[in-house]
């Protein structure tokens, strides 16, 4: 019983420290915050704005995709309908958009239904697409492809260029390449 008698009072002062600094550091904080709200508020709409900013983006970015994809999807009813013309018309558009998905399969409906006799107009489609923000293995199967093209239209130098561009980056297209290239 002695031992408790004296303790309750070293537990009381120790509290009232506690609750006196505990006050203490959040008086000095709301200071802080009173005396720097024009910063805080500054930083809290940066924040806003950037988020603002990404989710606009991103709508924006889904709004383009799904109006190219519905050109794609034009583009091949008027290519079954034969509409040639039309089909090649709507190919470019999406070349020229620099969509990384639907260009790339653009241009390869421009050649493999031979939409453009021009091979000059078709090697500078080569060059849009290439200037695509896509990864390094899509970037090998458009210079596989152009290497297939270059070989189609006599160039047989610049495609076999091409393919050992491809078989010295090791890339999965490279056994493609060997075998072309033989």
């Amino acid at each position: 019983m002695l031992k408790i008698s004296y303790f309750p009072k070293k537990k009381i002062f120790y509290m009232e420290n506690e609750t006196t600094e505990e006050l203490n550091i959040i008086k000095k904080i709301s200071n802080i915050v009173i005396k720097k709200k024009k910063l805080f508020l500054s930083l809290a709409f940066i924040i806003i704005a950037i988020l603002s900013l990404i989710v606009f983006l991103n709508y924006y970015q889904t709004t383009q995709n799904n109006k190219i994809s519905e050109k794609y999807i034009k583009a091949g009813i008027y290519l079954l309908s034969k509409d040639n013309e039309k089909s090649k018309s709507i190919y470019k558009e999406i070349i020229l958009s620099k969509n990384k998905f639907y260009s790339i399969l653009a241009l390869n409906n421009i050649i493999e239904n031979d939409l453009e006799k021009n091979n000059e107009e078709i090697l500078k489609f080569f060059e849009i697409v290439e200037e695509v923000n896509i990864t390094k293995e899509q970037k090998n199967l458009v210079k596989l492809k152009k290497a297939l093209y270059f070989k189609k239209i006599s160039k047989d130098l610049e495609g076999n260029k091409l393919l050992e561009e491809i078989i010295a980056d090791n890339s999965i297209w490279k056994d493609a390449a060997l075998e072309i290239s033989k």
